[in-house]
């Protein structure tokens, strides 16, 4: 048995599929995972997320030690409330884990941080706390429900009422509120709009059934894994993980290389990796022909193996295969016009190299292939 959400109770009693995720007994499904899929593009759909790890980080010098700790530089946090996408590296410049931090106030930061990693993240923020005096405090008490949709940020405004509504309603993408006992961002795993709510756990149960009365569907780990890689977004672990720099998975973009003279953890390796040329890129694949890509599958560029897929699945929105796939960057400056096949059981199938996201906002991205993808 895995440890259990507020809303356990309440997945199992609507026949949840419950499957172990992180050491965590989550639901993968309650029925139809494309359906589910379907909601959240079409309308609105709600997560229990709350095996998520929420850690606050509180001193004087919490804003030098996250310059120290985080890829991403953490001077882009100028309001109360705004929140950055970043990395937290190893040595090597190897992905501990891929978190949101948000900006409190000057001396009060938040992480949220996936719970497959949960013991190695605290005992490296322990780790390198000490030396900045900042106090760094997990809260296994508060719960967190995801609402993705077209419609999410409508219904959650209805059913937390006026004053939640007034103090969110002009919230901008990537940026957050206290608001009484409850903390809310305007964040999400989907590519979709919506919010995500942090509230403590003895009110999880009463929050998820007032919405799923007004009709938001339930959505499971399935259907959130296809949605994120619909729009692109990384999987800690598949996609990413120690082994793996920033640069070698798409997240270059997360690295902030200025200012020179910021020394954060990794930054050495990365430059080191920058100036000899990176060997290994992710990029987005589509099946040509009917098929699901999976997981570990060898990719083949003019008859040799130059990679593997890291994550694979079938496309609901596109109804097509879709991956990501980490190849040699050889194996695309050679490759004009963005052909590859993949290796299914000995079986060579053909695909295309496109840039990702795949899907955004319900609509593809996908009209033309991606020159140089």
């Amino acid at each position: 048995m895995g440890k259990k959400t507020p809303l356990y109770d309440w997945h199992a009693a609507m026949d949840g599929k419950i499957v172990d995720f992180g050491g965590w007994d989550m639901p993968l499904h309650y029925g139809s995972q494309i359906e589910e899929h379907h909601a959240v593009r079409r309308g609105v759909g709600m997560f229990d997320v709350s095996h998520m790890t929420i850690v606050d980080l509180e001193g004087t010098q919490v804003r030098s030690f996250l310059h120290y700790l985080l890829a991403n530089n953490i001077d882009r946090l100028k309001q109360p409330g705004k929140a950055l996408y970043t990395c937290m590296l190893n040595e090597g410049g190897g992905v501990i884990d891929d978190l949101i931090v948000y900006f409190i106030n000057d001396q009060w930061f938040r992480l949220v941080v996936n719970a497959a990693t949960h013991d190695k993240d605290l005992a490296w923020l322990e780790r390198h706390a000490n030396a900045f005096q900042v106090r760094v405090t997990e809260h296994q008490d508060l719960a967190m429900i995801a609402v993705q949709g077209p419609q999410a940020r409508d219904v959650v405004h209805t059913v937390l009422g006026t004053a939640v509504k007034e103090a969110i309603a002009a919230l901008a993408p990537f940026n957050s509120r206290q608001v009484g006992d409850i903390f809310i961002a305007r964040t999400g795993y989907t590519g979709e709009d919506g919010y995500e709510v942090i509230l403590p756990g003895d009110q999880a149960t009463d929050v998820w059934r007032r919405l799923h009365a007004t009709g938001v569907k339930p959505i499971g780990l399935g259907a959130r894994d296809t949605l994120r890689l619909e729009a692109g977004m990384n999987l800690y672990g598949a996609d990413m993980d120690e082994n793996i720099t920033p640069l070698e998975c798409g997240l270059d973009w997360t690295v902030a290389w200025e200012p020179a003279t910021r020394d954060f953890i990794g930054r050495a390796a990365l430059e080191t990796q920058r100036k000899n040329g990176v060997k290994h890129k992710l990029v987005g694949l589509i099946l040509n022909q009917k098929g699901v890509l999976r997981n570990h599958q060898h990719v083949i560029v003019e008859g040799r193996v130059c990679g593997e897929i890291t994550s694979g699945t079938f496309s609901p929105t596109l109804g097509q295969a879709i991956a990501f796939a980490r190849i040699s960057t050889e194996s695309i400056g050679a490759n004009t016009d963005n052909s590859c096949e993949i290796d299914m059981r000995g079986r060579l199938v053909a695909a295309t190299v496109v840039k990702p996201p795949f899907v955004r906002h319900g609509k593809s991205c996908l009209e033309a292939p991606a020159s140089g993808a």
